[in-house]
Formats: C-alpha cells, structure tokens, sequence
C-alpha cells in the first residue's frame, strides 16, 4: 500500500505541480507570518529595559512599582490582576541607613533626580538641553568620574556632564539651570565624564542642594548600592534581603535588584509598556492564526477540490480509502514541509522588520540567535502540522465513496453540496456575530468593544464557511447585467459561475478576509481619532497655549502666565495616570487610563468638558474627581457618590464624584485637581499651560511672552485640540500596530488572494481549451475571465464591507456614539490592491498567461 500512495504522491505532484505552486506559495507565506509573530513576542518577552544610570552600581533597592487585584470569581480560585505603575513608587529616606549596615555592603547612596532645563535663550525664544539633576554622592553610581575642575562644594556650585560641557561649559564659567521655579545661575566647578555616551545627561549638585530641589526629602527615588570587595551579587542581595522590611511607607514591597534587572528602577514604565505591547500583539497574533488557517483550509482544499474527479475515478478503478488519503497526505506532506522550511527561513527577516516598528530607546528588544532558529521552527512546524490533516479532510468526501458511487463523481463537473454541519456551523456563527454586535451596541464601554472584536471574528468564519451559498446569492443578482454588459463572453461568464458556485465561493472568501480584515483595523482607529479630535476641538477655550522643553514648566510659570495683562484665564495641564480596578466577566482587570491635572478656577474660560451633571468649580482639595460620561455608566457611579481609584505611584484614595461630562475621549476618563496629582507624579511640572485672553491672543501673546523671558524655552503660540487631547493624535507619526496589522497581516491577505484565485485558474486550463475547441475565440474566453474577475472583485468587496460594517457599526455607537468613519482615499487605495490582486492571480496564469492554453484544438 506504500508503495502505491507513494506512486500516486508522485504522478499527482508532477501532473498537478501548477496547482501545488499556488499552494506553495500559500503556505510559505502563512509559515513566514506566524514565524515572524513567535520571533517578536519572543523578543518582546526578554526585552528589559536597558541599564545606564545605575551600570556601576551592585545592586539597586527600589519600591516595586507594580499594583495588584485579587478577587475570587464564584465557583473558581482567587485571581490576581497586576498592572505596572508610570509614576516612581518612592522610598523611606531610612531605609538608605538600614541598606548601609547590611553585610557585604561598602556604601548606600541615596539616589534622588529632578528634571533640568540647561540655557536658553531670553523673550521665551530660547531652547533649553534638557538634563536631569542629581547628587554628587550618586555619580559613582553610573559611573562618573572627575575630568577637570572639582566636586561641588556650596548650592551654588554644579558639575557638568561632558556632554553638556561640550556646548561650552567649562570650570568656572556660569550656567543658567531652571528646575523647580524661575532659571538661576550656578557656578560650574568641574566636568565629568563616563567614558561612554548614551542616556540623557546630567548635572550633578551637592547633596543637600539636590534633596532641596527633589521636594520630598522624606523619601529617596532609589538606593544604589556599592558592594565590598569580592561580594558577589547573590550574597548582596541575600544580606540586603534580610536587613531590609519588607515595605515601604506604603504598600509596596522593597525589591532589590541586581545584573540586569537594575535598568528597571531607571525606566519605570518599560516594563508596563511591554506588557502593553504583548496584549495588543496577542490580540494580533490571535488574528494571525485565524487568518492563517483559512488561508491554509482554502488553498488546501480548492486544491484538493480540483482534483475530486481523477481521486474518484481511481476510487471507482479499485483504489482503496486508505490508499487514496496516504497519497493525498504525502502530497500534501512533501509540499508544506519544503514551503515550510522557506517560510521558517523568511520568518526572520520579517519579524526583523516588524522587530523595528517596536523597539524603543526605553525597551530594546534583544535578537539572541536562537530566537532566530526557534521562531522560524515555529512557524515552519505549526504549517506542516496543520496542512496535512486539512487536505485529507477535504478529501475525505470522495474516498469515503463506494467504487460504484464513485464513477458517479468522476463524472460530476462539481463537487457536491456543502455538508449540513458545514452550512450548520456557519449559520450559527453568521447568527452569533449579529447578536454579538448587537450585545455591543446595548452594553457600550469596554464590554461593547470586546463584542463587536468578537463578531467580526464570528461573521469572517460563517462567511468562509458560507461561501457557495454567497456565491451562488451573489450569481442571481449580478448574472444578469453580466450576460446584458457582456454579449458572448457575459454568457459564458454567467453560466461558468453558476455552474461552479462552489468554485466562485473559495474565489471570494480570501477577498471577504482581507477587505473585512483591513476595514476593520483602519476604520476603527480612523473611528476613534475623529471622535477624540472632534470631542478635543469642541473642549477647547483656550486661544493660546504655552509649551516648555521636555522636562516641562515649573508650577510657578502658570501662576505667572494669570498676572500677564490681557489674560482672563490659565490653567497648567499636569498630565498622569491612575489604575481602576474592576471586573470584566468575573475576572479582576485592572485598567491604566491617562488623566488631566488642572486648575478648577481656571477652567471656565479655557476648558469646557460639556458637564452633563455636578459643577466642575467643585473641582477642589485633594478627594474630588470629575468622571466620563461612559466610564461613569460603566462603574455605576454619579455625583455625590465615590471612586476608588489608585495614583500615578500606586497609593489608593476615594475621591468624591462632583460632576460628570461627555468629551471623554478628547480629554480623558478622568479629570482631578492638580494638587491631587502633585504629590504623586515624579516630577510634578506641566506640560502645557492652556491660556484665555480678553483680546482674543495677538497683543496678550507678547505679554505673555515678556511674563515668561525668565524661563527657558518656553513657547507661546495659538492653542490647538492636540493640546488638549488625551493622546497624541496618529496623523503624521507611524502606528506601529496599524503599519504591523494592516500592513503585514493585509499583504498576507492578498497574497492568499493571489494564491488562491492562481490556485482555481490553474484548474480551469481543460475548461478553456474546451471552449477553444467548440469555438470560443481568443478575445472572447479572455473577456470571460475578465468578467468573471469583476463578478468575484465586486461580490468580495460588497461582502467584505458588509461584514466589517456590521462590528464597526456597534463598535462606534457602543464607544463613539457616532457612525464608524474610514477615510475614502483609503478605502480607495484598498479597492485598488484588491482589484490588482485580483486580476494578478486570475490573468497571469489564466489565457492571458499562455498562448498554449488559447489555441484552437482540432
């Protein structure tokens, strides 16, 4: 029996090797994507945030800055949500005593930061480098070393990274530095070099000058640690484990951090990031396999389908089932295990390529060499292990037959029927996608959204399962203006798809998939940044706005900016995060979601939110809150009630709900007053400072400017919704995750567009010579294909949209209220690869790729 599968295996793959070609190339792009996949969620996984700060350091001791949630859903264990903290958890200044006395330990550093604005020019014209302030005491830490000149002595004083120095800082000379208030001048008695550049530089103080500045000399950023000689690191950590408490003056634990963990009491939020990262790539991922499997399932089968009248005849001639699917199997085998091996290959420039649209300065994402070897395995082994069980399925309708009943299907110009459990499953998926965009439109929030994902996913199932019932729907409707519009070659067409309805639904199900796919990704990101910007642009009151350098402007500058003549109102924006816990089917989830610091007196004249309920002049003290319409709905809270929200650093506090407004997605959830914030961001500066002036801006600005010739690269300029916006907005700048999800995923799309539509063209070669033969002519059967191309492109493209529109429908009313809105030009440029795409895989090899195929048979 071996023997004779192998023999068939081999005749099938030289007579069928145009069909397989199209399944190759299928199937090494479907290997190449899921290995590109494995390879970043795999780099993603060792990413740690790079170390420079603390790189002559042992050993580090930080408060953990993570949060946790516990609930017991009914019937099941405790479970625990964990979310990462953007603001520095900070530590008892006592705890640097206790880290001293522990064995092994040489010294223990206090090691506190502030942001510096170096220089500037005058007038609020000027740019400022930006630098970040610390002691002394702490350079040894990195570390840095004397070049010239000497240790600051006096407050006054200040040593200068060489970096800074390079711009013309030397010992002796005068530097301007802003930090806290106002710019002040300092003596630089000496630069300080690392030895390496990289990182942002710094400007060293004396000690007590730096506790000073830093505001919370209770507490310390961080500890570094300086072991003693032939101390290794895990006897430091062991004896600092023991010496230490177990908390801080708050919740969190004390961790000491050692090798390259230390790089994580430097940037706080990169590990919060990546974890940001891997969900939005898992939910991608999810996507990728999805995609994957139908493109495998189509191609596999149209192949096999193709071939359904020669497995029955050899059925009918004695070939026995089991004979029959080993040759398939093998077949099959041979062909995915060689496009595996190329698609494993080409997995990793891929995931290179989309590597690069995620790395950052905060979060390098490392390429060890074996990622390489183990993403492409990968995906080269889930291809191979799919494929084979895929194509003896859909074989399995013509082996199973009985000899006699076989003839009967050699004989069939096309397979039967799809089955009932077929026609069954899609119905019930079809049916589930409209209740589940349903269920999204009545829910709204963060249920309605995790609704309307789940019914695309269910509607681009049933529509690949339904397919030659769309196909054959789609025939009664556009059959006749084929057979009007295109004389011969329309009849031809109209009676070659109705004929084949089956063979037209595997035609249009890669063209559903990418249309469907693509919309969906771009409409529901151009959906949501309209809305914002329409929600931020209708919020704004502010005619101007003043922005600093990058470590921000002082508290002061806005109190200084409302003395200013012409102005009637100004309000720093402190921005932040806060962390709510709830629960999301049961299970405990804990959201971080950006929040506005602002002034209450101020916002009158330069922020209106659109509050539907409470006052916002109440927006006072430190346990006041203002709340989102929908987030309001979705907490079951109002006003007068209380939120329990934790902070920026993880300290939990109940704030009382004084008004509620509906612009949230422009400005944010959540709205607090921005001492509330102050003492619980890093570094409590703002980042904009919105301004409403009497003479609508013009003469105010120079007025405003004078005010601010002290502080260093400040700018004044006509205020903007961008200003005011929660999130930046996209336009401009590059989405990684859109570029990735549209990008790779939709060129993956339509190349299994390509494949497939190849793949059935192939197998029309005996259609067309037949029609040749009965006196078809040459421009006539190539019109037919062309026809019949538009006939699949449009019923694609009208099923695909129809199917995106249905979750993007409740997607934008359950979040936006609004319809779902997708840029035509881009709807435009997707019609267009379509069509090409199209056209590509039914032209080239079809009668237009071959005169052979279009020459009269005699």
């Amino acid at each position: 029996m071996r023997r004779a599968s192998a023999f068939l295996a081999r005749r099938s793959l030289k007579t069928h090797r145009r069909a397989w070609t199209a399944v190759f190339a299928a199937t090494t792009a479907t290997a190449a994507l899921i290995g590109a996949f494995a390879f970043v969620i795999g780099s993603l996984l060792l990413a740690k945030p790079p170390l420079e700060r603390h790189a002559g350091a042992d050993a580090v001791v930080a408060a953990d800055q993570q949060v946790t949630y516990t609930v017991k859903p009914w019937g099941s264990k405790p479970k625990t949500a964990t979310a990462y903290l953007a603001e520095r958890v900070r530590l008892d200044r006592s705890v640097v005593a206790k880290a001293a006395g522990a064995d092994g330990v040489a010294k223990a550093v206090a090691d506190d930061s502030v942001p510096v604005a170096v220089g500037g020019g005058s007038g609020g014209t000027g740019g400022g480098a930006s630098a970040v302030g610390r002691s002394w005491a702490s350079a040894a830490l990195t570390p840095y070393r004397l070049a010239e000149g000497h240790a600051p002595r006096t407050s006054t004083e200040v040593v200068m990274d060489s970096a800074l120095a390079a711009a013309g800082n030397e010992p002796g000379d005068r530097v301007t530095l802003q930090i806290d208030g106002a710019p002040r001048p300092y003596t630089v008695s000496g630069v300080a070099d690392t030895g390496h550049r990289g990182g942002t530089p710094a400007v060293f103080f004396t000690e007590r000058r730096l506790t000073a500045l830093a505001g919370h000399p209770g507490t310390v950023d961080a500890i570094g640690i300086v072991a003693e000689k032939g101390v290794s690191a895990d006897a430091l950590r062991a004896s600092l484990d023991r010496t230490l408490p177990d908390r801080t003056h708050g919740d969190h634990e004390i961790r000491v951090l050692t090798g390259p963990e230390r790089g994580q009491a430097e940037y706080l939020d990169a590990l919060g990031r990546r974890g940001d990262l891997l969900n939005m790539l898992s939910s991608i991922t999810g996507t990728v396999f999805m995609v994957a499997l139908l493109v495998i399932a189509t191609t596999l089968s149209q192949a096999v389908h193709q071939r359904s009248g020669e497995l029955a005849l050899l059925r009918a001639v004695g070939a026995t089932p089991r004979q029959l699917r080993s040759a398939v199997g093998r077949e099959t085998s041979r062909v995915a295990g060689a496009a595996a091996v190329l698609g494993g290959i080409g997995a990793v420039p891929l995931g290179l390529l989309v590597r690069s649209l995620l790395a950052t300065d905060p979060l390098p994402l490392p390429v060890p060499v074996w990622l390489s070897f183990v993403a492409g395995a990968v995906g080269a082994v889930l291809v191979t292990l799919a494929a084979r069980p895929v194509a003896m399925l859909a074989a399995k309708s013509i082996t199973g037959l009985r000899p006699a009943a076989a003839l009967d299907a050699a004989r069939a110009p096309e397979p039967g029927e799809p089955g009932r459990v077929r026609t069954g499953a899609g119905a019930v998926l079809a049916l589930a996608g409209v209740g589940s965009a349903g269920a999204a439109t009545v829910h709204g929030g963060q249920a309605g959204a995790v609704a309307a994902s789940g019914a695309a996913t269910s509607l681009i199932i049933a529509v690949a399962l339904l397919s030659p019932w769309i196909a054959r729907t789609a025939m009664r409707v556009l059959g006749t203006p084929i057979r009007r519009v295109g004389g011969v070659s329309g009849f031809l067409a109209a009676k070659s798809a109705a004929a084949h309805h089956r063979r037209l639904g595997a035609a249009i199900t890669p063209i559903v998939l990418v249309v469907a796919f693509v919309c969906v990704q771009l409409a529901a990101d151009s959906t949501m940044e309209r809305a914002a910007d329409q929600q931020a642009a209708a919020s704004l009151r502010a005619n101007l706005v003043v922005t600093g350098p990058s470590t921000g402007l002082p508290p002061t500058a806005a109190q200084v900016v409302r003395e200013a003549p012409g102005v009637t109102a100004a309000t720093g924006v402190l921005r932040s995060t806060v962390v709510l816990a709830r629960r999301e089917v049961g299970d405990p989830k804990l959201d971080r979601l950006p929040v506005l610091g602002v002034t209450a007196d101020q916002l009158s004249g330069t922020l209106d939110p659109h509050v539907t309920a409470g006052d916002l002049t109440d927006l006072t003290g430190r346990g006041t809150v203002a709340v989102g319409k929908d987030r309001a709905a979705d907490i079951g809270v109002g006003t007068g009630d209380t939120v329990k929200l934790r902070l920026g650093d993880g300290t939990e506090v109940r704030l009382r709900v004084v008004a509620i407004y509906e612009r949230a997605l422009g400005i944010g959830e959540f709205m607090l007053p921005r001492e509330t914030l102050a003492g619980h961001v890093s570094a409590p500066r703002d980042q904009r400072i919105l301004i409403r002036t009497a003479d609508g801006g013009a003469a105010s600005a120079s007025g405003v400017r004078r005010a601010l010739a002290p502080y260093a690269g400040v700018q004044v300029r006509a205020a903007t919704a961008d200003d005011i916006r929660i999130a930046p907005s996209a336009t401009g700048g590059k989405n990684a995750l859109t570029v990735i999800g549209v990008g790779v995923i939709g060129g993956f799309a339509l190349l299994a567009v390509i494949s497939t539509l190849s793949l059935i063209t192939v197998g029309r070669r005996a259609e067309f010579r037949l029609l040749r033969m009965v006196g078809a002519g040459r421009r006539q059967v190539r019109r037919m294909v062309v026809l019949e191309t538009g006939l699949v492109t449009v019923t694609g493209l009208a099923i695909g949209t129809l199917v995106a529109a249905v979750p993007l429908v409740a997607f934008a009313v359950s979040t936006t209220g609004s319809l779902p809105y997708l840029p035509p030009v881009r709807y435009g440029v997707l019609v267009l690869a379509v069509a090409v795409a199209a056209g590509a895989g039914t032209m080239w090899p079809g009668p237009s790729g071959g005169r052979s195929v279009l020459k009269r048979r005699g």
